[in-house]
């Protein structure tokens, strides 16, 4: 296809600045979703109890509602349909501790008069529990990225640390506001999808980074626009393939995997998507924006080279004795 042809170079860079500020909209967006409607936290983060009902006919949502009112415990219940009309999800906070070890039974009783019906799944998650695993989510997703800002710091330099965590930032940000405006809940799933985006998207970031670091060392050019888009046109089919199946893998599990696993596919779908615009679009113009200077970085490179050259030649003087 002529689309991967290796010899193509795309004048990507020409709009860069147009994708920059849209993008820069975007994470401005999602950040006022983030601070004014928040997330739709599941009970994992905030406790509860998650009910999950089966019945043999369609489940009488109205009827449940209606007996379950009768119960002060399950004042502002949540009673939704959970993947096929036979199925349903309670979802209601938990009052007393003495509650789970019969709320199946309680249950059982309360809506005796609906139909036939198994309870498939019962999860109690203590508000402290809940407040721990959202700081905790926090704490990863901050660890990761210093993590990655060192590693890259060390094996590029720091403005390329800086533009990659800048690049993961931008990804996370507008994942979240995504999760917000389509109102997926916030559940332990969901927080392992953001955290293995983080990888996903740094892995395509780095490679993009690995292949202008080396065009750097190999080219006398200095004009950084050309390089990039040079550097990017080469990895492209590289990145549009991974990306591909990746996608395709999520959909499939989207598609078919169930209810119970919709947030954590819905958010890798909408990550593999932002974070491979990112990878293409987005990482390598913020290089520019912080100042990168192909001239001092070469300078830099000369100056590794002569110590290293001149180390090489005093240890080779000191093994035979002429120092």
């Amino acid at each position: 296809m002529e689309f991967f042809s290796k010899g193509i170079i795309y004048n990507f860079m020409k709009y860069a600045r147009i994708f920059v500020t849209t993008t820069l909209i975007l994470a401005f967006l999602s950040l006022v979703l983030v601070f004014t409607k928040g997330f739709n936290y599941g009970v994992d983060f905030v406790g509860g109890t998650v009910v999950q009902l089966k019945y043999e006919q369609k489940a009488p949502i109205d009827k449940i509602r209606e007996d379950l009112a009768k119960d002060k415990l399950f004042a502002g219940a949540l009673i939704t349909e959970f993947g096929s009309p036979e199925e349903v999800v309670i979802r209601f906070s938990t009052v007393s501790d003495s509650v789970a070890q019969d709320i199946g039974d309680h249950i059982h009783t309360l809506l005796k008069d609906t139909g036939t019906f198994d309870i498939r799944k019962v999860d109690i998650v203590g508000p402290k529990i809940g407040s721990e695993l959202r700081s905790k989510g926090i704490i990863s997703a901050v660890l990761a990225m210093i993590g990655i800002l060192i590693y890259v710091a060390v094996r590029f330099e720091w403005k390329f640390a800086i533009a990659s965590v800048i690049t993961l930032l931008h990804d996370i940000t507008i994942t979240l506001g995504a999760i917000i405006l389509f109102d997926i809940e916030f559940s332990l799933d969901v927080l392992a999808a953001v955290l293995t985006l983080i990888g996903y998207s740094l892995n395509d970031t780095i490679i993009i980074f690995d292949r202008i670091r080396e065009e750097l060392e190999e080219t006398k050019n200095t004009n950084f626009s050309e390089i990039i888009d040079i550097c990017v046109s080469k990895t492209l089919s590289r990145t549009i393939i991974t990306s591909l199946l990746v996608f395709f893998v999520v959909l499939t599990l989207y598609v078919f995997g169930g209810e119970i696993i919709h947030g954590f596919s819905f958010t890798m779908l909408l990550g593999v998507i932002i974070g491979t615009y990112s990878s293409i679009f987005i990482s390598a113009p913020f290089l520019t924006l912080i100042g990168f200077n192909v001239e001092k970085y070469k300078a830099n490179i000369a100056l590794k080279e002569k110590n290293r050259i001149e180390k090489e030649k005093m240890r080779s003087q000191y093994e035979k004795g002429t120092v």
